[in-house]
């Protein structure tokens, strides 16, 4: 993504999550069901589990919720099963999209991601169509004023594949998934404490998108994101929405 506008994007979409409090609780529940069933239980020995209740905590679900959905998810409890899928398409512009869902019912899930982009001006592809265009990778992601020299240092001191500096002055630590919470531990102890920090897919290039064409691809992927089985979008349209 540009620098000059990677800091107004990245917090854009930090306050439409945040007025979809209820939908991100939701999200929340299923991942931490979906790691523990995967991988146990027990968080110490369950990194997808203990980075889903990082992530919980930081959005204030109550512990007895993760508790539950934890003991569920291992047959402790009465519980309904998901399963992950992924679909790839385009969206406005030729703008590349990758819908994560959690789903108990594939039928309705595919139908439902199919007619979102169809209705919005977009097109659902195959398997691999566009997943080639980003990068499986931790992401920390620092504000403009953060110092960079000495961010550097520590961020590659501690394990990190690449720093990036957006013209705007916003830096991205980029770190392999396996890292993620080792990287973000120890800057964290240094004092550098991310505004964003998540393992993602991140596009390895941008396609930029103004007027009309951005008010679109907004429109796409807010109808995409409302689904109820949909985890996580990721796209690789820099947006200007001003």
């Amino acid at each position: 993504m540009a620098g000059h506008s990677k800091w107004a994007n990245i917090q854009h979409r930090k306050g439409r999550q945040d007025e979809k409090r209820g939908k991100v609780w939701t999200r929340l529940i299923r991942e931490i069901m979906v790691a523990a069933r995967t991988g146990g239980g027990d968080p110490a020995m369950n990194p997808r589990l203990r980075l889903a209740i990082v992530n919980a905590k930081a959005a204030n679900l109550p512990a007895d919720t993760v508790k539950r959905n934890i003991d569920k998810a291992t047959g402790n409890a009465e519980g309904v099963s998901y399963e992950e899928i992924r679909y790839e398409g385009y969206g406005i512009g030729g703008a590349a999209i990758i819908v994560d869902t959690m789903t108990d019912n594939r039928v309705r899930t595919v139908a439902e991601v199919r007619h979102a982009f169809s209705k919005y001006g977009g097109n659902l592809g195959t398997e691999g169509s566009v997943a080639f265009q980003f990068k499986h990778c931790g992401q920390l992601l620092f504000a403009p004023g953060t110092s960079e020299d000495a961010l550097i240092e520590a961020a590659l001191d501690a394990g990190a594949e690449d720093v990036v500096t957006g013209e705007d002055g916003s830096i991205e630590v980029l770190t392999a998934p396996g890292d993620f919470e080792a990287v973000r531990d120890a800057l964290a102890a240094k004092g550098f404490n991310p505004e964003l920090a998540e393992v993602t897919m991140r596009a390895e290039n941008n396609i930029a998108l103004a007027g009309e064409d951005a008010q679109r691809m907004q429109k796409l992927l807010d109808v995409i994101e409302d689904l109820d089985d949909v985890q996580n979008v990721f796209h690789n349209a820099e947006l200007d929405l001003a």
